[in-house]
């Protein structure tokens, strides 16, 4: 049997060779969030491995088991220099973060327990001792050291960068077999709430009507309409308890269903009667984006919905969409025309959506356009406030988050996001557990595309998996949301994004790949961030 320590930024895969590191040095600021590995390799036998921790007072510990979940192909477009665990892949891939402490192992394999510590905000500085023992059936209990240096510093909490993945409701419905807004439901949504602000998040997608995105997606209309001859009557109950609801766990911002249709901004939303238990929609599904009948609906709607922002408080702390991913000279004079109804019903909606066509912008069509990574510096350089947004693209050299990126570049994104200046950062997909663009179902811990590759990249389509009452976090997701504390810190010592630190990061595919950099960036940080304490 053979025993290590690792950080968080390298996947162990189950034919991955022993590592000499019986230590490891951490370092964290007061309040941050951090992990590490602590691994073993069998020997030729059948092994049942455990996991304990001993950490010192004020530090919270959790431990999970790393699972595996199948990678069938390699996703295209990507060289073999930017691949994590190429000589294992395709394969098993390290991803799921299971509630386990106990590892059955068989011979010859490689295993990780993730090990999670939370510094609290009063713990007191200096260096501390984290003893992790791991005790394998049939040998002597092996306990590995990890010195932890706590610093002086509390970390800031992240102020003006929005973050917001995408979340379906009739994904946890599906899955947990509950119906729409019946306790059950809120029950098992609270955990995943939880979840999201627990990563960093702090914006939260509200389905007052179901999503137009990837297909006609089970309703899931969180506002009760009923119409009265010319006249609808809203009921915001179900809209106040989500807005309740994601408040209590932490979450400040909230994006507002789009408007329009998905690609194209042809047609009106599909809004249904009552909440749409039978599906009845109020008007042919091909009924026009700007139709008089759409007018009709968004002139009595867009009034009731400046009424709730305002008794609520809520209009600040909102964002509004027209259509998603518009983009071309047709779609372009669509959203022109979706755009300018707006602006005559509801002059005080600002919209933002995920666009990369720059003209859209030029056009002063949208406030705050969200391109992708591969255009968002056009942006910033012709001087439009723009966010940024991956989906299932760019690959190569570009930072992503998909199941064989390398988790040194993961943790690179709040890096990136702070030194290119990007005011947000939107992701489609936290638990998008469906075949592409269906209501089928699949299993997220045996398929991990959609179904849909290679355009459907391995990992892009959820951040975490169901669990037996909340969300399985993954390796994905941890590390970015610790990519998030950097951005905080960042911020909390006053970097200018231009400061010579940053100077080695020049775009989304262009930035320093190791963790030693990292570390010693970090470092230099946490020092700053001392001395103002």
């Amino acid at each position: 049997m053979q025993y290590w320590l690792s950080t968080s930024l390298k996947r162990f895969y189950p034919r991955s060779p022993a590592m000499n590191c019986p230590t490891l040095a951490l370092e964290a600021a007061r309040s941050e969030r951090l992990s590490f590995q602590a691994l073993f390799r069998t020997d030729g036998e059948e092994r049942t491995v455990s996991a304990t921790v001993n950490a010192p007072a004020g530090v919270e510990v959790l431990v999970r088991r790393v699972g595996y979940v199948p990678m069938p192909h390699l996703n295209t477009q990507v060289p073999p220099e930017e691949i994590e665990g190429l000589e294992y892949l395709p394969g098993y891939v390290p991803d799921p973060l299971l509630p386990e402490t106990v590892i059955h192992a068989g011979p010859y394999e490689t295993h990780a327990f993730w090990i999670t510590l939370r510094v609290d905000t009063d713990t007191s500085p200096g260096p501390r001792e984290v003893h992790v023992t791991l005790s394998a059936e049939g040998a002597e209990p092996v306990t590995l050291s990890a010195t932890l240096t706590v610093h002086p510093g509390v970390l800031p909490k992240r102020r003006d960068f929005p973050v917001t993945h995408w979340f379906y409701a009739d994904a946890l419905m599906d899955r947990y077999g509950v119906e729409p807004f019946e306790e059950a439901f809120w029950r098992i949504l609270d955990p995943y709430l939880a979840n999201v602000a627990a990563h960093g998040q702090d914006t939260i997608y509200v389905p007052v009507f179901t999503p137009p995105l990837d297909g006609v997606k089970r309703p899931t209309q969180l506002l009760h309409v009923r119409r009265e001859g010319d006249r609808y009557v809203f009921d915001w109950t179900q809209v106040e308890r989500w807005i309740a609801a994601a408040k209590a766990q932490g979450l400040s911002r909230f994006e507002w269903t789009h408007l329009f249709t998905q690609w194209g901004v042809q047609h009106a939303l599909r809004i249904y009667e009552g909440h749409g238990r039978d599906e009845r929609l109020l008007w042919p599904a091909d009924t026009g984006a700007t139709s008089d009948t759409y007018r009709a609906f968004l002139g009595q709607f867009l009034p009731a919905l400046e009424r709730f922002l305002q008794v609520n408080g809520l209009q600040e702390r909102s964002f509004f969409h027209v259509s998603d991913e518009p983009h071309g000279e047709e779609h372009l004079a669509n959203y022109r025309a979706a755009r300018a109804l707006l602006r005559e019903l509801a002059p005080w909606i600002r919209v933002m959506d995920a666009l990369s066509d720059i003209s859209f912008a030029r056009a002063g069509l949208t406030d705050t356009p969200i391109p992708s990574i591969s255009t968002a510096p056009e942006f910033v350089r012709e001087g439009f406030p723009a966010w940024a947004y991956w989906c299932c693209g760019p690959r190569g050299r570009y930072v992503n988050r998909l199941l064989e990126t390398p988790l040194v570049k993961v943790r690179m994104s709040g890096w990136l996001f702070y030194r290119l200046r990007a005011r947000g950062f939107l992701h489609w997909g936290y638990n998008y557990w469906y075949k592409s663009q269906t209501r089928q179902m699949i299993d997220p811990y045996t398929v991990l595309d959609g179904m849909a590759w290679p355009s459907w990249a391995y990992g892009d389509c959820f951040q975490v998996y169901p669990g037996e009452a909340g969300p399985v976090d993954s390796l994905r997701w941890e590390v970015f949301a610790e990519s998030l504390q950097d951005y905080a810190l960042l911020q909390g010592v006053g970097l200018d994004p231009d400061d010579a630190l940053l100077f080695d990061i020049q775009d989304y595919a262009a930035f320093p790949r190791e963790a030693a950099w990292i570390a010693r960036r970090r470092g230099e940080l946490l020092a700053r961030l001392d001395a103002a304490a």
